[in-house]
């Protein structure tokens, strides 16, 4: 085996560990940090699961963050009784990682300010993408509209949680590589 492919395989199996990694953080922020809202339509669920979604995305990429998002709260769909659920989860979520994850990376700004608009756009992906798997769920216009004010709100905390952190956590994860 020669450096290359020895590199290539080192690099191969670390993406795998991080990926699973933040798979399984997200799916657990997602199960056990989690409050159910009693309004209308779904009610909406208020969980940390964007947590490990948003760090992921932010300080290992557009790939990491999209699987976080898709496998970890699609995984959650589907093991907690919310499995009608899944596909579109797998879908906006998967994409909500992608774009933090490309927009944190390739807005030329200061780093806070991209991570800021990047969560933003996530929340945007969030209720758009959720307001419609709605509509196709429930057959109706109006009811989704009770789920936005707890996709806003899990969107929020999560950033308030993350971009306090990211950037000195990014410090550290250059370190370590």
């Amino acid at each position: 085996m020669n450096t290359n492919s020895a590199d290539q395989s080192a690099n191969t199996v670390k993406a795998l560990v991080l990926n699973a990694l933040f798979v399984a953080f997200t799916l657990v922020a997602t199960m056990f940090i989690n409050i159910r809202l009693p309004i209308m339509g779904n009610g909406g669920l208020i969980h940390l699961g964007n947590v490990p979604l948003f760090l992921a995305a932010i300080l290992f990429g557009k790939k990491t963050g999209a699987i976080a998002g898709a496998f970890g709260m699609g995984l959650f769909d589907l093991i907690s009784g919310w499995t009608a659920w899944a596909p579109f989860t797998f879908v906006v979520v998967g994409a909500m990682g992608y774009a933090v994850g490309l927009l944190s990376e390739k807005l030329k700004m200061k780093p806070m300010a991209a991570n800021v608009i990047a969560i933003a756009v996530a929340l945007v992906i969030k209720i758009v993408g959720y307001y419609f798997a709605e509509v196709i769920l429930y057959g109706n216009w109006v009811v989704p509209l009770g789920s936005i004010p707890g996709n806003v709100m899990q969107v929020v905390v999560a950033a308030i949680i993350v971009l306090p952190i990211v950037e000195g956590l990014k410090k550290v994860v250059r370190k370590i590589n």
